[in-house]
């Protein structure tokens, strides 16, 4: 939710190709500073503006009519989304409660991305509530670090049960399947994401970003195949430039856990990875982090500041980590627990899950 991804998401309409498509509004308060235009294709702004008299006007390509996307107003962390419509859209927006607008004119799939956006708007208020209170917790505060877990499951809760009423009161819009891929999918078992995803109108699951769905379910499917065998050797550095490799922990339970340092999920998920860890070290268990970073600094230092204190391993490529590819991960956080032969006995483990798991096999 921190973070602006502008992925793989598609649109249910076509037109005439010489259409040209056009954003228009009122941007109240914020003049001086910098407008800029984003598509769902990189992200890399496709124009800019700086603000006079709070009025604002992007043209679009007859491509648009194939994507979402995004105004993004300098010093605001999160987007207003969109979708080019057959007439100009048009807002009125102000700078105290962007990207949540004042009116908006463009049709049924814009009034269901502000929608999204009006019902999410007191959780993002909420996370960076919470990240800010996590950040001030003593690392010898174990009742704050208690606190602040029970907070995040509550807050995981409360963003899955209102993404799912949203999906339910609009299985026609665009605004569903962004909400799917971007805030329940990392917060769903894969069983129950293929349900929400079959709830969604035949119209959404044809475009490109219901095939994105269809192929993470697809990955999901093959990963759990793989699950019932052993897992896969390999090789990568640790913090200090030693080669580790998976089989030298073989003889353990072995906790292999997907991350990165500018993953939010993953940090909010991290205080519930140590909590296990701490408990069960003395139990033949462990844990083996794979960082899908490519700095090493803020890996170093996530690492320190989450209190990560155990084996951590990355070749800093990202997300063409040797290993994050070799195990098809395509979302973080994710994991797999292998046993001490080496087999893959579950995945996936978050929350309660995980320390649940532990205590049926470390008995």
């Amino acid at each position: 939710m921190k973070q602006l991804i502008i992925c793989t998401i598609g649109v249910l309409f076509s037109w005439t190709i010489s259409a040209q498509q056009v954003i228009t509004g009122t941007l109240k308060g914020a003049d001086g500073k910098t407008l800029f235009l984003y598509s769902d294709e990189d992200n890399n702004p496709k124009d800019s503006l700086i603000l006079k008299g709070g009025k604002f006007s992007f043209n679009m390509p007859p491509a648009a009519s194939t994507g979402i996307y995004a105004l993004i107003l300098q010093g605001v962390d999160y987007p207003f989304l969109f979708v080019p419509a057959k007439e100009p859209v048009k807002v009125v927006l102000d700078v105290a409660s962007f990207p949540v607008a004042e009116s908006v004119k463009g049709g049924d799939e814009n009034n269901a991305m502000q929608a999204y956006q009006q019902a999410f708007r007191p959780l993002i208020q909420r996370a960076q509530a919470l990240n800010k209170e996590a950040a001030a917790i003593a690392e010898d505060d174990e009742a704050g670090k208690t606190a602040f877990r029970a907070k995040a499951a509550t807050f995981n809760e409360d963003v899955l049960s209102t993404g799912k009423k949203f999906i339910k009161d609009h299985p026609k819009q665009l605004a569903s399947m962004w909400v799917l891929l971007n805030e329940l999918r990392n917060r769903l078992e894969p069983g129950e994401f293929e349900q929400v995803y079959n709830s969604l109108d035949k119209s959404l699951q044809d475009t490109k970003y219901g095939r994105s769905a269809a192929k993470y379910l697809a990955s999901v499917k093959v990963k759990e195949e793989r699950a019932s065998g052993m897992a896969m050797d390999f090789t990568q550095e640790d913090l200090n430039g030693n080669q580790v490799k998976l089989s030298s922990f073989r003889g353990k339970y072995v906790l292999i856990d997907f991350w990165a340092s500018w993953c939010g999920p993953c940090r909010q998920e991290n205080p519930n990875v140590v909590k296990a860890f701490e408990r069960f070290k003395d139990k033949n268990f462990t844990i083996l982090g794979i960082s899908l970073d490519n700095n090493r600094d803020r890996w170093i230092g996530a690492v320190k500041q989450d209190g990560l204190n155990w084996t951590q391993v990355s070749d800093l490529k990202g997300w063409s980590n040797q290993v994050a590819q070799q195990y098809q991960v395509n979302s973080i956080p994710a994991n797999f627990l292998v046993d001490p032969q080496g087999r893959i006995i579950a995945r996936d483990l978050r929350g309660r899950a995980l320390e649940t798991k532990l205590e049926q096999v470390l008995k």
